[in-house]
């Protein structure tokens, strides 16, 4: 895996390692018990062995107990790293942006200065105008300063909040150097919360098979300073 680029990712990592050293363990004496029980008991009759019935219910206790150890181990260690993605409270310097997946394109909606969203009417979509979200600007004035990219730019040190929804089938937000995989599904609307906290361009992956296309969904994401980031957002803006 990439150097780490999030404030969540080192736990993820730690988490990752722990299961390799974990399992590790477990194969090896699990694998040591077998080969030494073919070599102990090689040249004997299976008529001859006593209390195979005790041994088979020793060995399922003792596979219950490494499973149990590995899930406690397992939900221990990303609990921490979870919560702060999905179940914190939004700190107040939080930028929303909203995510929207669709056959085979991400696109990806800023709240203009009046911090909110214009409403989604979904009868108003349409690609061929690049209505991505299916916005009204007629109609709804918290539409008309919301900013609308084909890629996503973040400031660093900073928490954000990403709203993802799809259009049509399932699909993925994967950045392995941000450490987050989440799925986009349609009619849902699933927050991921993050800090980036390394400058740099990154690849958005899409790692649910949606299509004949699924190969080109890809993005970019852009990780910069803050002042950069406010002038990129001014650049943006519409009239």
């Amino acid at each position: 895996m990439p150097q780490p680029a999030s404030q969540h990712a080192p736990v993820l990592d730690a988490q990752f390692n722990w299961t390799l050293i974990n399992t590790g363990i477990a194969f090896v004496l699990a694998q040591s018990a077998l080969a030494f029980f073919v070599w102990k008991f090689r040249a004997q009759n299976r008529n001859r062995i006593k209390g195979l019935g005790n041994g088979v219910s020793i060995a399922m206790v003792i596979a219950v107990v490494f499973i149990s150890l590995e899930l406690f181990g397992a939900a221990t260690l990303g609990r921490q790293a979870w919560a702060s993605m999905y179940s914190t409270a939004p700190p107040g310097n939080l930028i929303r942006v909203q995510a929207m997946g669709q056959q085979f394109a991400f696109y990806f909606r800023y709240p203009g200065p009046d911090g909110q969203f214009g409403p989604i009417h979904v009868n108003k979509i349409d690609a061929s105008v690049a209505n991505y979200f299916g916005l009204d600007p007629a109609i709804d004035s918290a539409s008309r300063d919301d900013v609308v990219t084909t890629s996503l730019v973040l400031p660093v040190n900073r928490p954000v909040e990403l709203v993802l929804d799809a259009q049509d089938v399932i699909h993925s937000f994967y950045v392995r150097e941000l450490r987050i995989q989440q799925d986009m599904v349609p009619g849902m609307h699933i927050p991921v919360r993050f800090t980036p906290t390394k400058i740099g361009i990154y690849e958005i992956a899409c790692t649910q098979l949606c299509g004949l296309g699924h190969y080109r969904m890809r993005a970019k994401l852009q990780v910069m300073p803050e002042a950069e980031f406010q002038k990129w957002m001014q650049a943006q803006a519409r009239p």
